[in-house]
């Protein structure tokens, strides 16, 4: 069963040096990280030439791969047609990061949805922009993975399905993000058993819903075991789960939210991003551990 998955991580919450995130995903065993920023800057605003010299030697160096690209593609307003052009520029380029790099995935999202605005009004111009999005990763063979996400138009299981069915490509699939479901009032077992064709990509963050805030996997209420157990067991998951602890303040997490950092991560919960990594990676062992002596 566990032959089937590779653990990965967005490893820039352990640090913003890219060679120290390398060196502590490889100390803990592991050999890939979610890339989505290196040396204080975002994946997006590398290029293809700047990852070949400056990222993918310490890439070969630690024999570290890469599962997904982290990007921010589609966390832009959806009436914001100047950031819409930038981020197709931006995404022509990740594709071109991605093949470098022999991954598969860009992680992207659906459009933040004007405070106090009916998101299901966009529905049409949401679906129009992701065709457009599609498209371009089509034409390098690169499957966009939509995160479910606060405040974006695919923040319920309902909108994300929408997206699905309507789009319906093979290079735009699902990344299960159990945390963001829970944050947005949602029960992720419904959501798992509404979106389960699509899923293609998990990222392993939990939260509770008393103060919408962020736990170690397993302790809150994403019912991460539970679904995991379903994923291996019953349903032949195969891929990637994807550490994304968000149990430490880290520097590029200003750049991830609508709101201030410090209504996501209230209180540190571990001495150092690197220590905060680890505590998710062991819980998901100990997870993954769980599951397969049932």
């Amino acid at each position: 069963m566990l032959d089937r998955v590779c653990i990965s991580g967005f490893a820039d919450e352990i640090s913003s040096d890219f060679e120290e995130q390398l060196k502590t995903v490889t100390e803990l065993g592991m050999h890939y990280i979610s890339l989505r920023s290196a040396d204080k800057k975002g994946i997006a605003d590398y290029t293809a030439q700047e990852v070949q010299t400056e990222l993918l030697p310490l890439l070969e160096k630690y024999q570290v791969k890469v599962s997904s690209i982290g990007s921010p593609i589609g966390k832009v307003g959806v009436v914001d047609e100047e950031g819409f052009e930038k981020q197709k520029v931006q995404l022509l380029e990740l594709c071109k990061i991605c093949k470098l790099l022999d991954c598969r995935f860009i992680r992207m999202f659906s459009f933040f949805i004007p405070e106090g605005k009916d998101a299901d009004s966009y529905r049409e111009t949401v679906i129009t922009k992701l065709r457009q999005l599609v498209e371009i990763a089509k034409q390098h063979d690169i499957i966009l993975i939509h995160e479910n996400e606060k405040d974006i138009y695919g923040d319920t299981k309902e909108r994300c399905r929408t997206l699905f069915e309507e789009i319906s490509d093979s290079h735009f699939q699902a990344a299960f993000d159990f945390a963001n479901f829970v944050q947005c009032g949602e029960d992720t077992e419904e959501c798992w058993d509404m979106l389960k064709p699509y899923i293609v990509y998990i990222h392993i963050k939990d939260a509770v819903t008393t103060d919408n805030e962020n736990v170690v996997c397993g302790t809150g209420e994403g019912k991460i075991e539970k679904l995991l157990d379903r994923a291996l067991n019953q349903e032949g998951y195969q891929g990637f789960l994807t550490l994304e602890p968000h149990l430490v303040l880290f520097d590029s997490l200003a750049s991830l939210e609508t709101t201030e950092a410090e209504n996501v991560i209230k209180k540190n919960k571990a001495e150092t991003g690197a220590d905060g990594y680890a505590m998710q990676y062991h819980a998901l062992c100990a997870i993954l551990e769980n599951i397969q002596n049932k």
